[in-house]
């Protein structure tokens, strides 16, 4: 049944070999205070280690942290990795310094969002905005389990313009 009090559940870590802890220790301490429970993976993590941790974990999210530059070649295939553990459906959220030099982030957005990734942020990221959307990611994604009669659903969400 839906309950909008859910914990919502993640896994963070910084991809690849890219081994940059203090924003990682940061956003673990800040989405922790935001109500979320956070299964933090640490530096240099592989993609079947997330794949791995979001299955163990049962997480609604995996949240992807790089900041060295290589994000875009570091990224490649997670999608295709949860599709292939069962758990095709499961959020991917990118964030930091994803590609080298200077490009135009709304392509990299692009790129990854064709990669799979259900959003994508730059490293000056709005904290507060990034946990607001992931929680009503996961709420919103959680919805097609409830099935079409749900009373749950009715009550979960009074604006039905914007379901």
């Amino acid at each position: 049944m839906f309950d909008a009090s859910t914990t919502h559940k993640v896994v963070l870590g910084v991809i690849g070999a890219d081994c940059h802890a203090v924003g990682n220790k940061i956003l673990d301490s800040l989405l922790t205070r935001a109500g979320i429970e956070v299964a933090n993976l640490g530096v240099m993590v592989s993609q079947s280690e997330f794949v791995a941790a979001a299955l163990a974990e049962k997480a609604d999210a995996i949240l992807v942290s790089s900041i060295y530059g290589h994000g875009e070649i570091d990224c490649q295939g997670l999608r295709d990795r949860c599709e292939a553990a069962g758990i095709g459906n499961i959020l991917l959220y990118v964030g930091g310094n994803l590609v080298i030099g200077k490009q135009d982030f709304a392509t990299v957005v692009t790129r990854f969002k064709e990669m799979g990734y259900d959003r994508v942020f730059p490293a000056s990221a709005n904290i507060d905005e990034v946990v607001a959307l992931l929680k009503d990611d996961i709420d919103m994604n959680r919805l097609p389990n409830l099935g079409h009669n749900s009373g749950a659903f009715a009550s979960g969400f009074s604006d039905w313009a914007a379901i």
